[in-house]
């Protein structure tokens, strides 16, 4: 070696010296998150999250383009208030906590009654479903792609295939059953029925099975020969039940009496027939609701009027028997003003009475409309009784003759009122409307309401970003390299370089043909001058080696480990050093290329089956004092051939001859060859890339070289990027190189 090196070996080397251990930064929290850590595995892990958002949002289109799209269709009804002989009082609906019916009016049209006599009128029971590809039939269904028809069975739907029936009656053993319509033409279809009977029929025919029940007529059929449908009709609670699922209805603010009713679906058009067949149920039931409680009120009134009629004539009869008994009588004003007040109180009890008997049909006694009216007639009773009283202090014949007017007065009124209100409700029964007014009738929007695109295209780009983010971050957990030196050195094993990360070093590889030397390229490097430190450290660090002979190994591939050693040669080379470069992976070595060799060139195979003297074997490098021994011909057993005693005669030719000899090596985990190597050169170091190479492997790689009696010298951290390390590292280069990088 040559001297010059001396005086800065000190600086350049890594972890090496006591001065390189002092400048370490102390070790961090582990529990701490790093932020910027965080966001350089992140930033390393681009491509796999960009990756993720486009599988992510081409599985939100994919999952837009197979679902059918849902309409909606949606109309206003206006809930007007009962009026006439069949409303509630005023004076009891003020007492009610909350108006009640826009909440019943709900209710009615989400029933049975309702919704079956609409499914009963558009044959909302029947199903038509065509038969579709598994998985991505319905976007086949929905698009015209090409080359469908030729990939596909003819049986798959493809779009614009439809079915019309005009009739389907199955017997009750059939019902929700599929029936099986295969298209020979567009006029004739060949049925599978549930029971395994064949049936041919007709466009415009019915077929039938009078033993069974069962008939169908089908109008039209607009799809190609080949195609198979399933007919299925649904028993009434099934069907109405489907229709209930997609039947909303609202009220458009508090007790405002506006219903919006909507529902949803597949068919556009059919939305909006579906939707017109139930609100015109629910008029007709509501009409008929009305109807029906006028002719009650009706016959009520009809029942109650000729009673009221003979109470009338007894009242009047009893009132002018009396007067012609007693000659003539007059009432004081007194009198009179106790007469008109029992007369009006038992009024309002007849009146309360009649109410009483209306809110009965509707609520139970608990009710607070029914509590308020009894608490009403109670008042009135008590206040009836205490005017009773007074009439008990007036003489006899005032007595007698204030009863029996006021029993005049008290029938005559209820006769009248019975009359007037029979008027009312003959006339009210006689327009035949209901409470219930149609605002909007039933329309369909043009745009779907479902799957919304957009929404779902976001979602499946977050849910891609997120997904991403969390292999990245999951990859990085479990595949966990080594960070700093400090990791390697917490292992026994001395960090001897750091060699920073260079794109163009890292991507030499990656080229057909000739390899560059990257030392040569750009010796100004500071990756170079992390090289001439890893020189440095070597110079020292081989001088208690029984040879001058270096092992370059790694725990795998790709480590960095060839890049390495062809440039640690010319750096030694430029030092004025002899050098010899032995490319020693017999598998699948290309030190080679990087000095433009073919790829039959004679080397070290053919050196240690002694079919070449060395000499012949050794080529002249690209710098003066640099040779180089390619791998000659890949030899089918090379650790076979690495153990044969021409390759310690080969170690001892190069001690003799050259001032340092590198051998480079296959991964030391993958193949014995790095470890039979290490037990005859001089020293072996191993290359370790930051933030790749497991420290785990690391571990493994040093038992492996341990269990053969080999210790390792050290190690070289390559591809250092200060971005993914935990702290800023204040060991691998010297004062001088240091300022350069802050420069850059």
């Amino acid at each position: 070696m040559d001297g010059k090196l001396m005086p800065s070996a000190r600086v350049q080397a890594s972890g090496g010296g006591e001065q390189n251990r002092m400048t370490m930064p102390p070790p961090e929290n582990d529990d701490e998150i790093d932020i910027g850590q965080l966001i350089g595995t992140l930033w390393a892990g681009k491509t796999l999250i960009v990756l993720c958002m486009v599988l992510g949002t081409a599985a939100a289109a994919f999952f837009v383009a197979n679902t059918r799209p849902t309409f909606q269709a949606d109309a206003l009804l206006q809930l007007e208030e009962r009026s006439g002989a069949l409303a509630l009082p005023s004076s009891l609906s003020d007492m009610v906590a909350s108006d009640p019916r826009s909440v019943t009016e709900i209710e009615i049209l989400n029933s049975r009654m309702v919704l079956g006599q609409a499914v009963a009128d558009l044959n909302l029971d029947w199903r038509v479903s065509p038969t579709l590809v598994p998985l991505i039939g319905t976007m086949i269904a929905r698009y015209d792609l090409p080359f469908v028809d030729t990939l596909l069975a003819d049986r798959f739907a493809r779009k614009g295939d439809r079915v019309l029936l005009d009739q389907l009656v199955v017997p009750p053993g059939w019902l929700n059953q599929d029936l099986s319509l295969d298209v020979i033409d567009s006029q004739h279809f060949r049925l599978t029925l549930p029971d395994g009977q064949m049936l041919a029929g007709t466009v415009g025919q019915a077929s039938s099975l009078p033993e069974t029940g069962f008939s169908l007529a089908v109008s039209e059929i607009a799809a190609p020969a080949g195609r198979s449908f399933a007919l299925t009709q649904l028993d009434e609670i099934r069907a109405i039940a489907d229709l209930r699922e997609r039947l909303s209805v609202s009220e458009r603010g508090r007790a405002s009496g506006i219903l919006e009713v909507r529902l949803t679906g597949a068919d556009r058009q059919g939305n909006a027939r579906a939707l017109n067949a139930i609100i015109q149920a629910y008029l007709r039931q509501n009409v008929a609701r009305s109807a029906a409680e006028a002719e009650s009120s009706l016959a009520f009134i009809r029942q109650q009027l000729p009673q009221a009629e003979r109470d009338l004539r007894a009242a009047e009869a009893a009132l002018n028997a009396f007067r012609q008994q007693q000659v003539t009588v007059d009432l004081t004003l007194e009198t009179q003003a106790i007469l008109g007040q029992i007369t009006r109180i038992e009024g309002e009890l007849v009146q309360l009475q009649r109410q009483e008997d209306e809110v009965a049909q509707r609520y139970t006694p608990a009710h607070p409309a029914y509590r308020q009216l009894l608490d009403e007639r109670a008042r009135l009773e008590v206040r009836l009784a205490d005017l009773r009283l007074q009439v008990g202090a007036l003489p006899e014949t005032q007595r007698q003759i204030l009863n029996l007017s006021s029993a005049v007065e008290l029938a005559q009124g209820i006769y009248t009122e019975l009359l007037t209100r029979a008027q009312e409700v003959e006339v009210l029964r006689a327009s035949t409307i209901g409470n219930v007014r149609i605002i909007d009738s039933a329309a369909s929007a043009t745009l779907a309401v479902a799957p919304r695109k957009a929404l779902i295209l976001a979602l499946g780009l977050v849910l891609g970003a997120m997904a991403g983010v969390a292999l990245v971050l999951i990859r990085g957990w479990m595949r966990r390299g080594v960070r700093d030196a400090s990791e390697l050195e917490n292992l026994g094993l001395p960090v001897l370089a750091t060699i920073n990360y260079n794109k163009a070093a890292d991507s030499g590889g990656k080229r057909q043909g000739k390899l560059p030397i990257f030392a040569l390229e750009q010796s100004a490097d500071l990756t170079v001058e992390a090289l001439r430190s890893l020189r440095t450290s070597l110079h020292f660090g081989m001088l208690d080696a029984r040879t001058p002979t270096l092992t370059v190994a790694s725990s795998h591939p790709g480590a960095g480990k060839s890049f390495l050693s062809v440039n640690l040669a010319i750096v030694a080379a430029q030092a004025g050093q002899r050098v010899c470069l032995i490319d020693a992976d017999l598998r699948r070595g290309q030190l080679r290329r990087h000095f433009d060799l073919a790829r039959n060139q004679p080397g070290l195979s053919e050196v240690l089956a002694g079919d070449l003297r060395i000499e012949e074997a050794i080529v002249q490098g690209p710098l003066e004092g640099l040779f180089f021994l390619p791998t000659g011909r890949y030899p089918p057993n090379p650790s076979e051939l690495l153990m044969r005693s021409e390759l310690s005669r080969l170690i001892d030719w190069c001690a003799q001859n050259y001032d340092l000899t590198i051998f480079d090596s296959p991964p030391a985990l993958a193949v014995t060859d790095p470890v039979i190597l290490g037990r005859n050169t001089g020293s072996t170091i191993l290359v370790v890339k930051h933030d790749i190479t497991p420290l785990s492997e690391v571990e493994a790689a040093i038992k492996t070289f341990a269990s053969a009696g080999v210790r390792m010298s050290g190690a070289v951290l390559n591809s250092f990027d200060p971005r993914k390390a935990h702290g800023a590292y204040g060991y691998g280069y010297g004062y001088r190189y240091e300022y350069k990088q802050r420069k850059q």
